[in-house]
């Protein structure tokens, strides 16, 4: 059997943006898995099947019928290893559940968090009562219904919850050491801060150095870490979370280049431009410029 390579349960943005949510049953024999390249929205999955899933650093081997929780902040895609994969899927916008927010939403579960496990196995009786509720969502979003968005954010809610009875996750975490400690607490506190939504706040944290303060470490021993768990340095880990976040607002926003670079940090939108050339090889305005195809 061929390994197909894709993203987890992806599937074409369309409206999504207008709606704030986009609901849709996986079926990979009949819809082949696009890669799903849109980096500001949320997503939960019902699946069966089997697929290595790499998620950020780590790769999870799961076989069954589980519930996936993917932040469009942490890097992911999954290597499908059965012929078939089946289940559902939900896309949704921060600002969509933002609208209704209330203790325990899902920017502060765990389930998303980098350090814990995205992924939560489910047995017969929990796959039932869960499809009910994808099957509740996708009929939601085709109906008429007035106060239909406020059905499909309670539906969502009851899904993180119901994964956060079935597993909870003050057990996943478990370090191998004391440097892979550091090195995820180091990773959730630079995600932390994105995405970037107000240009009158700029990112506090950009050095190692100020990384090392907050989590109340040596920054040797942080750069050691880091570099030991990842494979890759404390400062390329910064510089290319800023340009990725970069990237993202000159295609997302309509705010000057000057604009983003006060976002980012930066004192002068020359040294922004610096930055942005070296990680990516293009200035902002040609990336600016561009077209954002759909995905």
């Amino acid at each position: 059997m061929n390994e197909k390579v894709a993203e987890l349960a992806a599937y074409p943005i369309g409206d999504l943006q207008m709606r704030g949510f986009k609901a849709y049953e996986v079926e990979t024999r009949v819809h082949p898995i696009p890669i799903y390249g849109r980096r500001d929205f949320y997503k939960v999955c019902l699946i069966t099947g089997h697929t290595l899933l790499n998620y950020a650093d780590r790769s999870i081997d799961i076989d069954g019928t589980f519930l996936f929780f993917g932040n469009p902040h942490i890097p992911y895609s999954s290597h499908i290893q059965s012929e078939m994969m089946t289940g559902y899927a939900c896309l949704f916008s921060e600002e969509f559940l933002k609208l209704n927010d209330r203790p325990g939403s899902h920017h502060e579960s765990p389930l998303f968090k980098l350090a814990n496990s995205p992924v939560v196995a489910i047995n017969e009786q929990q796959t039932a009562f869960l499809t009910m509720i994808f099957q509740k969502i996708m009929a939601e979003q085709e109906s008429q219904y007035t106060y239909k968005d406020d059905l499909v954010r309670s539906y969502l809610h009851l899904i993180i919850q119901e994964a956060l009875k079935m597993n909870p996750q003050d057990h996943l975490v478990k370090y191998k050491n004391a440097a892979s400690r550091v090195a995820f607490l180091f990773l959730e506190l630079l995600e932390r801060q994105f995405p970037v939504e107000n240009t009158n706040q700029p990112l506090k944290i950009r050095t190692a150095q100020e990384f090392a303060q907050h989590l109340n470490v040596h920054v040797n021993y942080l750069n050691k870490s880091v570099k030991e768990v990842t494979g890759k340095p404390t400062t390329i880990h910064i510089a290319e979370r800023i340009a990725t976040e970069a990237k993202a607002l000159l295609q997302h926003t309509e705010w000057s280049i000057a604009e983003i670079a006060y976002a980012l940090g930066f004192e002068y939108p020359t040294y922004f431009n610096n930055h942005f050339k070296k990680i990516t090889g293009a200035i902002p305005k040609s990336f600016k410029a561009k077209e954002v195809q759909p995905v």
